[in-house]
């Protein structure tokens, strides 16, 4: 799996490498450093996704981790301000580095404003090239996601002893809340609405309803599709009470994404989520925010071995008896044995029969653990945003929208 070896006096020998993984169990991979100079340490996951590096790079779920991209040509794009996902240009998007299989190539897009080595610079990513990301990759699906750390010295100068034993002391993400070093300071209202090609990001106008977002890491389009929708959104820290959340008088709740272990984020965030169910508020989960429902009615989650990081994932809605291409990124699950009777298991995965999405049967609450936003991925799960107005619109005594529509008429992709 080494990517570029030590040099010798061989006048073929390759230069020294400049990069290096070291995983807790003493091993030790040679590439070449791209993006920020230094080390950081993780937990070493892979994604499968063949596009959206940038939001990968920059979505807050990926706090603690250091990915792998087993597509072989990351970078050939570029970088640009506007496929940033992380609303919290305040804080680090918690992403700890990179690992490539192919150099960063000069980009060769009209929409590229600079290149992805500086970009990752810019941002204290650490970046690794030259290793064999498939034998990677297997080793992550056959011993389960490890921790490590990744270091880029452009000298090739490297403490690997001191390196082992950072990453064998690492405790890993289980029992660890990361939110705090992802959510908001501060709350804040968002109309910004999705990217047409042409125009870029336009502005909701005329609100419909008011939705509460809690932020345990909430991604930009998540933010979008809701003012797609006729939805100003404000954006609370994960920190913040029911009563203030109350008071704001919201039609509707979200519980965003975010990273880490949903245990210990529920040790604040379930009580909060329990008020706002038992008042009845149409409630809506993604990822991290749909493990946090299912702690609140008394679900568990626990500890995946190698996770779901991609954009290609199968998944049924057994509420429309239809299979679903979504994006994924998770390395928890919510146990579905676990589920009270008031609890149904809407979406469950097609790869491994996780639990993947529930409703409660007794309140206008619902969550998927997939992200319906993508960014990257497909749009086949647009139509759960809709699912939701609807709960709000049913509240308010309003008709419902189809959810195979989207706002203007567009036909979502899962009808």
């Amino acid at each position: 799996m080494t990517g570029v070896t030590e040099s010798t006096s061989a006048p073929w020998a390759q230069p020294k490498a400049t990069g290096i993984l070291v995983l807790a169990d003493g091993s030790v991979f040679r590439g070449r450093g791209v993006g920020a100079v230094g080390d950081a340490v993780g937990e070493v996951c892979f994604n499968t996704a063949i596009t959206g590096y940038q939001e990968i790079l920059t979505d807050p779920s990926y706090a603690g981790q250091i990915i792998t991209f087993t597509f072989p040509h990351i970078g050939n794009v570029g970088a640009n301000d506007e496929d940033i996902e992380t609303s919290n240009l305040a804080a680090d998007s918690g992403v700890r580095g990179c690992i490539l299989r192919a150099d960063v190539t000069d980009p060769s897009s009209w929409r590229s404003a600079k290149h992805l080595d500086k970009w990752l610079s810019a941002r204290g990513i650490i970046a690794l090239s030259g290793l064999d990301t498939r034998a990677l990759t297997v080793r992550i699906r056959e011993g389960g996601m490890p921790n490590g750390v990744i270091a880029h010295d452009p000298k090739g100068e490297f403490d690997i002893e001191a390196l082992k034993a950072k990453a064998a002391e690492w405790p890993g993400l289980e029992g660890m809340d990361l939110v705090p070093s992802v959510t908001t300071a501060q709350r804040y209202d968002w109309d910004e609405t999705s990217w047409q090609l042409g125009e870029g990001y336009s502005h909701l106008a005329e609100p419909e309803h008011h939705v509460v977002a809690i932020d345990y890491g909430i991604k930009r389009n998540i933010l979008r599709l809701f003012a797609d929708r006729g939805c100003k959104v404000t954006v609370v820290p994960a920190t913040a009470s029911s009563e203030d959340i109350l008071a704001m008088k919201p039609d509707g709740v979200f519980l965003s994404n975010g990273p880490g272990d949903p245990a210990a984020t529920g040790q604040y965030a379930v009580p909060v989520i329990k008020d706002l169910i038992d008042a009845g508020t149409p409630t809506f989960g993604i990822c991290l925010g749909h493990q946090m429902l299912a702690l609140a009615v008394g679900g568990k989650t626990g500890k995946m071995h190698q996770g779901h990081h991609g954009a290609n994932h199968p998944v049924m809605d057994h509420t429309t008896n239809k299979v679903e291409i979504v994006s994924m990124n998770h390395g928890f699950a919510v146990d579905s044995g676990s589920l009270p009777g008031n609890a149904e298991e809407t979406h469950v995965s097609l790869f491994d029969g996780t639990n993947c999405g529930l409703r409660l049967k007794d309140k206008p609450a619902f969550s998927v653990q997939h992200h319906p936003e993508a960014s990257p991925g497909p749009q086949d799960s647009h139509y759960l945003f809709t699912r939701f107005v609807n709960l709000i619109r049913e509240r308010k005594g309003l008709e419902p929208l189809p959810e195979t529509m989207k706002p203007g008429g567009d036909t979502d992709a899962a009808a």
